[in-house]
């Protein structure tokens, strides 16, 4: 790697020091293999080697990458060479590694030298040391204490230590997709559980919050910066964003940093912090400068501020929530640069506050001071061009972190690992668990469930229940202090749908007013549990304690009105809505419709009839509408969702009604999660019989069958092909086949990696089950001896097996005599799909034997790409004149050639040959062929369907073939003569030979030659074949007026398709 190679000792060691927090991390996965290398070239000694191995022994991987970074920085160049080239090596087996080497080949070498990292901390000038101090104290009293609301009586707000109840969160850094469309609860949730899994593969560079600047993180984003902007300043100053949800600790976040500073514990290279709301900076109105701003919220820099100026390198600026801030920042210039009035370069000039928000983050306005934006990730688009260095984001508590939040939540113990524990066994709610303000509703609304007086209750299994028992709570505490709480209840909800249409989470006076809610009614502590009233600012402002609340009181609206006007049109245009604003909304109103509005019926009176009767109704219609649209990956998606809407209603009636009356339900291809799992069996949990459920391709595994076990044997039709479900998979669902009461008549495993280890299993669930008639196992690995095995199960006399597919199976000759013996006794086999396995003719010749036994029962026989040549064709052909079954024979992608089809011939053209259907395509035939098979056409009865298509007729060989298609007694109704070098010369022929025929439904010429030329006789076949339905003419040599001709024919008879483009 160049970059590397041009460091001399010095620069090497400045490089590792400046990524060492993270290459700890990065190297967690790699240290026993590091240190090994360095023992074995003479760097470690064998003591300190075990020191590392015996940290990752004991599962201590961050302890043992940081003990191996200690030892190498003490141990010279040479050493820390070796290790970085070793991380070269092993950079694509592990992201983070190749992350941070990718990063540095971005950064201009030159830059890197001449950045000074080793400066000391600045020196705080005398006259501003007793200002700092002040603002250290008043930071320090304004963060050090957190409010929690506890919708209790008696006491409204409980007031805690901020480094009490404050549980660390994890940043990453990285962020998933700036332009995610928002909606967290469900779309969050969800991918949630694919970031926890990368996690805990370790894939995720964590960034902690005091590395958000002067670490390499921002190092390397600033130079970067530097180097794509093609400009270099001396003053170094970094931006910062840090995105996240609502609700996941942003302003909590942003708390402890001002904590930690004001404190010393933190970012002790800046002098000065100052930390703004963007919602208070929405209260400015007119032209402000950055002097008045700060002076508004910390008055004592009145004479101060200019020597701060002379620093800026020293301060830091903190704006939380962009997503809130009224005013667009235009980070692309375009206003700036045609009106230089607009840049904001003076901390004294007065300019627009969005001007002053661009200036300091672009660096424009205090070049040199850092900056810390947060926001939701709706507003990350406004910053794509801006100059950030450090991009982040707030995934919230994984692992032990979300245990630890509830152990602090709860005095009582006992109560927090109860809560947990039904958390952890619940993964609807469990999910939610990542987000600081979903755990803290569901520890308001849970706790009570787990105390001695709570424990007969109904536990809350979903969201609306959950919301529900919250809002309850809220009332039955409150609900005396207000005279009428469900007129209340209506006008605020009134007021939060208005919010969730336009997006809005800040309300004023002016929006409650609207809304006939008087400010005044703040006073009762019942308003106050639902919406919070922020009077910080100089315009009162208020905001629900968050989003899901407020869709929540949004959604309770709708059945507080006494008149339900047109709810399902309301519902309908909120569902059309594709940015996701109102999904959560939906699922509430959904969910209210059933039992899990109960409980708030007893504080606010009956819910509004019609309203839930036609929410039950457009829950019904759109499921039905959904289930027969669900072909295309959106509309799967839709379906997907309005079951998770199913599983919100909690409805057993409906529920019932809607599974037992689909046709299917396909979900094909979507990456189903835990929670899906838990809504699809919660779904089908109420119904007896599942027509058809297909999950091919939904990355199931063997754990996903294990959430699905309840409601699989239920299922007629299950396809669960493409899913890695591997032999364990197998051998949980043959516990299913063998329930007395299962229902699978269908049963779809193709490519799921199973082996000959399952096999057992499976062929004693087959001898035993009395449902399956249909089972696919193709293109798997079950090989001769689960090939032997499976035969025990098909020689059962009971076994009801009807179409047995093992393509691809790593099958041979050796496991045709099991075969053998099971189609002498088995009288329910009638499909047998043998194709791309390594039969070859001695193993098909032996096969033969019980197929024209007068007994057996086989129908259709697929011999697709298995080795044959016309060595086994004499055997085949006694086989189809002898057997009183047989109709169906595919012996594609084989070399039968011309002997093995004159052998075919023979068979086709005795009286007892019951072929209906004939596959041959790619066998190497030639038009010699055409001199045996149309005497055996002309005097077949029963051959239906014929496919000759990828072999070597040519024109010879088609003008012999005509002749039998024109014979009244042909009777073939489908034809392909496709890839058959075929030219104008035969046109005239067929078209002779078809003008009479009355049978021919379709035929496919097309990969051939035919041109302009052929264009008449095609015509003519088009127009008088009366019978032909298709005709595939595509990849020919015709011209656009040629296709123009044979394209016009296509309105001129009911259902004629001519077809001249590629499917």
């Amino acid at each position: 790697m160049e970059f590397l190679t041009k460091c001399n000792e010095d620069q090497l060691f400045k490089l590792t020091k400046l990524y060492r927090d993270r290459l700890e991390q990065a190297m967690e996965e790699v240290s026993a293999e590091i240190s090994t290398l360095l023992t074995f070239e003479k760097h470690f000694t064998g003591q300190e080697h075990q020191k590392v191995i015996e940290l990752v022994e004991k599962g201590n991987q961050a302890g043992s990458s940081k003990l191996l970074l200690t030892l190498v920085m003490g141990k010279g160049s040479v050493a820390r060479r070796l290790m970085w080239e070793s991380f070269v090596t092993m950079r694509h087996r592990f992201p983070k590694l190749d992350k941070i080497l990718n990063e540095i080949q971005e950064i201009d070498f030159e830059q890197f030298v001449n950045v000074n990292m080793a400066k000391g901390l600045p020196e705080v000038p005398s006259n501003l040391k007793g200002v700092q101090a002040k603002h250290k104290e008043v930071l320090s009293v304004q963060t050090q204490t957190l409010q929690v609301s506890t919708v209790l009586i008696k006491e409204k707000v409980k007031t805690f230590q901020l480094v009490d109840r404050y549980t660390e969160l994890t940043v990453i850094s990285a962020l998933r997709d700036r332009k995610l469309v928002e909606h967290e609860l469900l779309a969050r949730g969800r991918d949630h559980e694919e970031w926890r899994e990368k996690h805990l593969r370790r894939e995720l560079e964590k960034i902690p919050v005091d590395c958000l600047f002067q670490s390499s993180f921002s190092w390397v984003g600033f130079l970067v910066q530097k180097l794509k902007k093609w400009f270099w300043q001396s003053n170094f100053g970094s931006s910062a964003v840090v995105s996240g949800v609502p609700g996941i600790g942003k302003t909590t976040m942003v708390q402890k940093i001002v904590h930690d500073w004001a404190i010393g514990k933190i970012y002790p290279h800046f002098q000065f912090v100052f930390s703004f709301k963007f919602r208070h900076l929405n209260t400015y109105n007119g032209r402000v400068n950055l002097r008045n701003l700060i002076l508004d919220e910390y008055p004592y820099f009145e004479n101060v501020l200019g020597e701060l100026w002379k620093n800026p390198e020293g301060l830091l600026f903190i704006f939380d929530g962009l997503d809130e801030f009224k005013e667009r920042i235009d980070f692309a210039g375009h206003r700036r640069s045609t009106a230089p009035q607009h840049m904001c370069t003076d901390p004294e000039s007065w300019c627009e506050m969005s001007d002053i928000v661009y200036g300091l983050i672009q660096h424009k306005l205090l070049p040199g001071c850092s900056v810390l934006v947060t926001t939701r990730p709706t507003a990350l688009h406004l910053l794509e061009v801006a100059e950030v260095s450090v991009w982040a984001e707030i995934l919230g508590f994984v692992g032990d972190e979300q245990k630890e939040y509830f152990n602090k939540f709860y005095e009582d113990k006992k109560v927090a690992a109860a809560v947990f524990k039904h958390l952890k066994e619940n993964e609807i709610l469990y999910t939610m668990c990542y987000n600081p303000s979903y755990c803290w509703i569901l520890g308001l609304s849970l706790g009570s469930f787990f105390t001695q007086r709570g424990r007969k209750q109904h536990v809350p299994r979903t969201i609306t229940q959950l919301y529900s028992y919250y809002i309850y709570n809220v009332l039955e505490n409150h609900g005396r202090e207000i005279e009428n709480p469900r007129e209340v209840l209506l006008k605020l909800g009134e007021m939060a749908f208005a919010g969730v249409s336009e997006k809005t989470i800040v309300f004023t006076n002016e929006d409650l007013i609207q809304y006939n809610l008087q400010p005044s009614q703040f006073l009762s502590g019942f308003l106050m549990e639902l919406l919070e009233r922020d009077d910080s600012v100089r315009n009162i402002v208020y905001t629900f304690p968050h989003l899901t609340i407020q869709e929540f009181i949004a959604a309770l609206a709708q059945f507080l009105t006494s008149d339900s006007g047109n709810i399902q049109e309301l519902l309908s245009q909120a569902h059309r809505m594709e940015d996701g604003r109102f999904e959560i909304f939906l699922r509430f109103v959904i969910g209210l419709s059933s039992q899990s509005a109960r409980p708030l019926e007893k504080l606010l009176g009956p819910f509004c009839h019609a309203t839930i009767c036609q929410v039950i109704t457009w829950v019904k219609e759109k499921v039905e509408e959904q289930i027969k649209n669900a072909a295309s990956k959106p509309d799967q998606t839709n379906l997907l969702n309005t079951l998770h809407y199913m599983f919100e209603s909690q409805n057993k009636k409906l529920l019932q009604e809607i599974v037992e009356s689909a046709e299917i339900f396909n979900l094909r291809g979507l990456r189903l999660t835990p929670i899906d799992y838990l809504v699809l069996s919660s779904v089908f949990e109420f119904s007896d019989s599942i027509r058809k459920l297909d999950l091919r391709n939904c990355y199931i595994k063997c754990e996903g069958l294990q959430r699905l076990d309840s409601i699989l044997h239920k299922c007629r039709v299950l396809r669960l092909s493409f899913n890695e479900l591997g032999d364990s998979g197998v051998k949980l669902l043959s516990v299913v086949l063998r329930k007395p009461d299962c229902k699978i008549q269908e049963l779809g495993l193709e490519e799921n990696s199973l082996t000959d280890v399952c096999a057992g299993d499976l062929s004693f669930a087959l001898s035993m089950n009395r449902s399956l008639n249909v089972l696919n196992l193709s293109n798997n690995e079950l090989g001769d001896s689960g090939m032997k095995l499976l035969c025990v199960a098909l020689r059962n006399p009971d076994c009801t097996i009807q179409k047995l597919q093992l393509a691809d199976n790593d099958l041979s000759a050796s496991c045709v005599e099991d075969l053998v013996s099971v189609l002498a006794t088995n009288r329910s086999l009638t499909n047998l799909d043998l194709s791309n396995n390594k039969l070859g003719d001695s193993g098909v010749s032996l096969l033969s034997v019980p197929l024209g036994n007068p007994d057996s029962k086989i129908q259709e026989l697929v011999l697709k790409e298995v080795g044959l040549t016309s060595a086994c064709a004499a055997d085949l052909a006694s086989a189809l004149c002898a057997s009183p079954a047989l109709t169906i024979l595919n012996l594609s992608y084989n070399k039968l050639e011309d002997s093995g089809v004159k052998a075919l011939c023979e068979a086709l053209a005795n009286p007892n040959c019951q072929v209906q259907k004939l596959w041959l395509c790619e066998n190497g035939i030639s038009n010699v062929s055409m001199e045996y098979l149309p005497s055996a056409l002309s005097s077949n009865c029963s051959l239906i369907e014929l496919d000759l298509g990828h072999n070597k007729l040519r024109d010879s060989g088609v003008k012999l073939l005509s002749a039998a298609l024109g014979n009244a007694k042909c009777k073939i109704q489908k034809l392909r003569l496709d890839d058959n070098r075929l030219s104008d010369s035969c046109a005239e022929d067929l078209a002779s030979a078809l003008s009479s025929n009355r049978t021919l439904t379709r035929l496919n010429l097309e990969c051939n030659s035919f041109t302009d030329r052929s264009v008449p006789a095609l015509r003519r076949i088009i127009m008088k074949c009366t019978g032909l339905a298709c005709i595939e003419l595509w990849d020919n040599k015709f011209s656009s007026d040629g296709q123009h001709q044979l394209k016009s024919l296509q309105g001129t008879r009911s259902g004629l398709n001519v077809e001249l483009s590629a499917r």
